[in-house]
């Protein structure tokens, strides 16, 4: 008898020994990240803007034709043909390719290299050289990014903009503000141009 009881307290002690391991297994799976965003909030800061009031500071932008699109998928979008090489779009003009912004609605069957996923409001976005992507059926469409959403590297060809006196950064039509994620910089959507 002496025997079981020792059998039954040493297997109680090993039973909330093991407890013990699980919960603390547990507490350290559930350790959260902060993330702290530091940005200057002005009073003017933009949702949508009209076209009007913004100022580039470079007045003209040069525009750069090519000839030729190697590997160019046709994009069909309210009933006209746009083209895609290289993460970029293109419209045709006199026998050559203009480079464009990817106006909202386009569709591609597939992400290019290097996308980076991008989550805000429990959406989820595919950013490719400045353009929001969101997946639809089994194609990724392009869309507006919503107001907060936060990325890390502006495309190359990003402008300069003035609004009201306050500098921003622009692309497709995308407003950004720069501001610090953890000490990195990264810049913040602040607002969308709507063309007038």
């Amino acid at each position: 008898m002496k025997t079981n009881t020792k059998k039954y307290y040493a297997l109680a002690l090993l039973m909330i020994g093991f407890s013990f391991a699980a919960n603390a297994q547990a507490s350290r799976k559930k350790t959260t990240t902060t993330t702290t965003t530091t940005r200057t909030v002005s009073k003017n800061t933009p949702n949508r803007v009209s076209s009007k009031k913004v100022v580039y500071k470079t007045p003209k932008k040069k525009v750069v034709a090519v000839r030729t699109v190697p590997n160019k998928r046709v994009v069909k979008y309210q009933g006209q043909n746009y083209y895609y090489a290289n993460n970029r779009y293109y419209t045709s003009s006199r026998g050559r390719y203009i480079p464009i912004a990817p106006k909202i609605g386009f569709r591609i069957s597939s992400l290019p290299v290097g996308y980076n996923r991008v989550r805000y409001n429990n959406h989820v976005y595919f950013n490719v050289g400045g353009t929001f992507y969101t997946e639809v059926g089994n194609e990724y469409e392009v869309v507006e990014p919503e107001i907060g959403t936060v990325v890390y590297e502006l495309p190359d060809d990003y402008e300069k903009v003035t609004i009201d006196g306050l500098n921003y950064y622009e692309y497709a039509n995308v407003l950004y503000e720069k501001i610090q994620v953890n000490g990195t910089r990264a810049y913040e959507v602040v607002g969308i141009i709507d063309m007038e």
